[in-house]
């Protein structure tokens, strides 16, 4: 979230979005989205405008070992292509079941993945996935907060996600409910249900889908 008021500093200068984008070597609208879910923390100036220190994007850069931008969502993949899909849970024990699970699908999906949500939103902005599966309750990120900013950008207009939680529907509502492209499952999931989802989507996707043999 931002801060309400960054005052000037000349030892920690202030940079705007589109100097911290480059110097983070990721899009503006990257930038953003990483400022609206709390992923890179940023302030106003006394005349309104958004400005992120200096520290904090040399911070960023050295935790996650930022390189220069892939793609974002391009022309759709071949057919034969993996489909990208990333995995964002709220703990490493969560994002083991998951990979296992979709594990089923062999090389019809690349599979990307983090155990925390600030992880997960590095990952995003540095390259947009096919398909995006995400607890919507982390100790790190607001998940909510994160789909509503990727739902407003254009590079991530064709994401499909899941996500999942322990919230009630009634919970989500009163939060202001979620998406259009985003699907809602309850905990416990179960595993075959998430492996349904994938399925569907690989054939909306046109990808092919087969599975990885089973013992």
């Amino acid at each position: 979230m931002s801060r309400p008021y960054f005052a000037p500093d000349p030892i920690d200068p202030l940079l705007t979005t589109r100097e911290a984008a480059l110097r983070l070597g990721v899009s503006l609208r990257t930038v953003q989205l990483w400022v609206e879910a709390g992923t890179l923390p940023a302030g106003r100036t006394p005349g309104g405008h958004r400005r992120i220190r200096l520290s904090a994007v040399e911070a960023l850069a050295q935790r996650s070992g930022l390189r220069p931008p892939m793609s974002a969502i391009g022309p759709a993949a071949a057919a034969d292509q993996p489909a990208d899909v990333l995995l964002i849970a709220a703990t490493a024990d969560q994002l083991m079941q998951w990979q296992q699970a979709l594990a089923h699908f062999g090389r019809a999906i690349a599979l990307r993945g983090a155990d925390n949500g600030y992880t997960g939103m590095l990952q995003l902005g540095r390259k947009a996935p096919d398909l995006l599966i995400t607890d919507l309750v982390m100790p790190d990120v607001d998940g909510y907060a994160m789909l509503r900013t990727l739902s407003s950008l254009p590079e991530y207009g064709r994401l499909h996600v899941l996500a999942l939680t322990g919230l009630s529907p009634r919970s989500i509502a009163e939060r202001g409910g979620v998406p259009e492209r985003v699907r809602v499952m309850h905990h416990p999931v179960e595993m075959a249900a998430l492996r349904d989802w994938v399925g569907s989507e690989l054939q909306r996707l046109d990808r092919r889908t087969g599975v990885a043999p089973t013992a």
